[in-house]
């Protein structure tokens, strides 16, 4: 589960709304504390990919619920295929399936065989046009940052308003510096959690526990097996816990590294800020709208040496950032969500 899971069923609870999905874990549901929540699934899907997005696009194409309810909230990769048959609708815009867009070429050139690149070039080019064939058919387009508002208007011509995602700031407290580091997100490659593990290998004195999943397939595994099998000893991974352990580790590490290429908001950094800890980002995406450089932590490029000197930087006195801190995640607390993402439904 990640932040966009997290802001779905936010906004579900907050509206007394059902959610319809694919596949359901409704144990990570119930870590998350949301098991009041309504979920209906239209089935769970294949693992292997590309067939598992073409069948949640089919799943979502096919189902109709426009008798049910009066207004219809898209979210997620696939959602929006749902859009023709359900109006009134708006799209809220997460990160939009990457792969057909900013990171299409890098992907490709990520797989060993040529075969393998010629599948997926073919793959790419036919559904992101059916992509761009079914975004024409949502109503109004909601971006969770500025920045992924510019990429949506970049690659598909639409104009985005901005709504950033909650965090629930009551359920984060600072409790103390344990010393360590903390990295939470998903085990992607663009992720770039490489980076975090040579910077602490760099650090034998400092300490880093980094929490992520991996999802099914190969893309996703085959990353994290390799990040894996290269843990430095000060570096220790922790692949679930609950929603309370989690909240646990931020308040007691020294504050948050986060890496991921241009993010589109990060609700990992503003987690740990309403946890009074600072965050040592990479300056992209929408880690540049949150963090504020030499206040609330620091910005540095997707270099190394910038890592290591930032975080040292933290180390001398971690406690200084911590009011700023709070007061900034204040700003994107569950409260504000809700009141912006009401004021667009009729």
């Amino acid at each position: 589960m990640g932040g966009g899971e997290k802001l779905v069923l936010t906004l579900a609870r907050g509206l007394g709304a059902d959610i319809i999905t694919t596949d359901v874990d409704h144990s990570l549901v119930e870590k998350l504390g949301f098991g009041d929540v309504r979920i209906i699934s239209l089935g769970p899907l294949v693992k292997a990919e590309p067939l598992r997005q073409i069948q949640a696009a089919y799943k979502f194409s096919a189902c109709n619920f426009r008798r049910q309810y009066d207004f219809f909230i898209l979210s997620g990769n696939w959602a929006h295929y749902a859009s023709r048959r359900h109006h009134p609708n708006l799209y809220y815009d997460h990160a939009h399936v990457r792969v057909f867009y900013d990171l299409r070429d890098e992907t490709i050139r990520s797989l060993k065989s040529p075969l393998s690149r010629l599948a997926a070039r073919a793959w790419i080019g036919l559904h992101s046009r059916l992509d761009r064939r079914s975004i024409a058919h949502v109503d109004r387009v909601v971006a969770n940052s500025e920045f992924t508002a510019g990429r949506f208007k970049k690659y598909l011509g639409r104009d985005s308003v901005v709504v950033y995602p909650p965090v629930d700031t009551a359920k984060f407290h600072y409790a103390g510096d344990d010393g360590y580091w903390l990295s939470v997100n998903r085990l992607f490659p663009e992720k770039r959690i490489e980076l975090q593990l040579e910077a602490f290998a760099r650090m034998p004195d400092e300490r880093l526990v980094i929490v992520g999943g991996s999802d099914r397939g190969d893309y996703s595994n085959s990353y994290a097996s390799d990040i894996k099998s290269k843990l430095p000893p000060n570096v220790k991974l922790l692949s679930s816990i609950s929603e309370e352990e989690l909240a646990g580790y931020y308040g007691h590490c020294r504050g948050l590294i986060a890496t991921s290429k241009d993010e589109p908001f990060g609700m990992s950094a503003v987690e740990a800020m309403a946890s009074g800890k600072p965050v040592v980002a990479v300056r992209e995406g929408g880690y540049v709208e949150t963090v504020i450089d030499g206040v609330t932590g620091y910005l540095v490029d997707a270099d190394i040496g910038e890592i290591v000197r930032a975080v040292k930087e933290v180390s001398r006195d971690p406690l200084k950032y911590k009011y700023r801190c709070i007061e900034q995640a204040g700003k994107y607390d569950v409260g504000r969500f809700l009141e912006g993402m009401k004021a667009l439904l009729p």
